[in-house]
């Protein structure tokens, strides 16, 4: 009885002896399985990248802005503006549907000095929770806080940029700048949270809310006493703000006097809803790729299965002959299904080591450097979709063509020229 060392010497003499066939045929299953992980890991490398530069405003946040009221709905005539004020903020607290509020007062025509330079950036009032509701990670000192609200002070966290433009190479801490020719001290310095060539988020200056409205609130007719830029809210419960924005809508518009159903009264960015969008896209994505993969797959298949077909061909007198020497049907079939499964499995291989290669080092050399885009990266799923699917095809390219060459009459296959 033939050894199945015996068997893969034979086969691996077959492949031999039909060297440049056995490449081509490798080849295209390597390049259909490197291209299917290479695509899907290009479409992740887009879903982390936004995913991260979303989380870098704050996790499941919605923010909402100053806006103005249309006589009707979809009507762009004759609307009325509004300002948010602390006071909405305030009633927003109450909503069970609210797991955290915060505020924005923003300003950008304010002036800030130190005794090394100076600059224009934008001076934000906050409350101490904005640095827990949106992205802002400290690399040295502190935030603000509540005593910092309660008594007014005049203290100061600078933006990445900020800090740079205003003590270059210098230490910054409990230092003095002005902003319009107030004093404030340092407390604090923000880390870079820009995303790409944009650097705003970084050029910001933080001071309390109340000192901001005590000193640099907004001017107008009409305009409260305490308006501010925007109001930021997250939902109770994670991952859904459906119920959380219906009920901020109902209290916004039961104080500023108008139907919550006027949509265009709104100004505001879902960062929930744009990341299900995002993963939506990306979804549909990554299946028309797999589908398009295993199409490739199959399709390589096919081909494996002809050229083994054409292998049988090629050999029905040895196969006559081993027959009429003793070899046994098993020991045929074996032969030819453990090429075919051979030829499948080590270019699957090939492929996926390949393409995880490739991708290794485009993320060595790539990453950070894109914004909005992480280099692609082998994903879990995918290869374990080639692989499942190369399993399939391995097994359809062997015991077809093995199927045959084992029911071939050693009488008729010595016959044939």
């Amino acid at each position: 009885m033939q050894s199945f060392s015996d068997t893969l010497a034979q086969v691996f003499r077959a492949i031999a002896a039909n060297k440049l066939r056995s490449f081509l045929t490798m080849f295209g299953i390597a390049w259909g399985v490197g291209s299917l992980l290479l695509l899907v890991g290009l479409g992740e490398g887009f879903r982390s990248g936004q995913h991260r530069n979303l989380a870098k405003l704050g996790n499941d946040l919605v923010m909402m802005w100053n806006s103005t009221i249309p006589a009707m709905a979809n009507q762009h005539t004759g609307m009325r503006p509004y300002k948010l004020t602390l006071g909405d903020a305030d009633a927003l607290r109450h909503l069970p549907q609210l797991r955290a509020v915060t505020v924005e007062l923003a300003r950008s025509d304010l002036y800030e000095v130190s005794q090394w330079s100076n600059t224009s950036s934008h001076v934000m009032g906050v409350q101490p929770n904005y640095a827990k509701v949106r992205f802002i990670p400290l690399v040295s000192g502190r935030f603000l806080d509540d005593a910092d609200v309660r008594d007014r002070r005049r203290v100061v966290v600078l933006g990445a940029k900020a800090a740079k433009l205003l003590f270059p190479g210098r230490p910054m801490l409990n230092e003095i700048i002005t902003i319009n020719g107030t004093e404030f001290t340092v407390v604090g310095r923000v880390d870079k949270i820009s995303r790409g060539s944009n650097e705003s988020d970084d050029q910001k200056v933080y001071i309390p809310i109340t000192t901001m409205q005590e000193l640099y609130a907004l001017k107008g007719e009409n305009i409260p006493r305490d308006a501010l830029t925007s109001i930021q809210y997250q939902p109770a419960v994670k991952g859904e703000a459906i119920a959380a924005v219906a009920a901020v809508h109902r209290v916004i518009a039961e104080r500023h006097g108008f139907d919550p159903s006027l949509k265009d009264a709104f100004d505001e960015f879902d960062t929930i809803q744009e990341e299900k969008m995002i993963g939506a896209i990306f979804n549909a994505m990554d299946i028309f790729l797999g589908g398009v993969g295993v199409v490739t797959l199959a399709l390589g298949a096919v081909g494996i299965i002809n050229i083994m077909l054409v292998s049988v061909t090629e050999r029905t007198r040895e196969i006559g002959l081993c027959k009429a020497l003793g070899a046994t049907r098993r020991s045929i079939l074996a032969q030819f299904f453990w090429e075919g499964l051979l030829l499948t499995g080590v270019s699957g291989l090939v492929g996926i080591a390949g393409s995880a290669a490739l991708m290794a080092l485009m993320q060595s050399l790539l990453t950070g450097k894109m914004p909005g885009w992480d280099p692609p990266r082998l994903v879990p799923w995918s290869a374990a979709l080639a692989m499942g699917s190369l399993m399939l095809s391995g097994l359809a390219a062997g015991l077809y063509p093995a199927s045959k060459a084992a029911q071939l009459d050693p009488i008729e296959a010595l016959r044939r020229e």
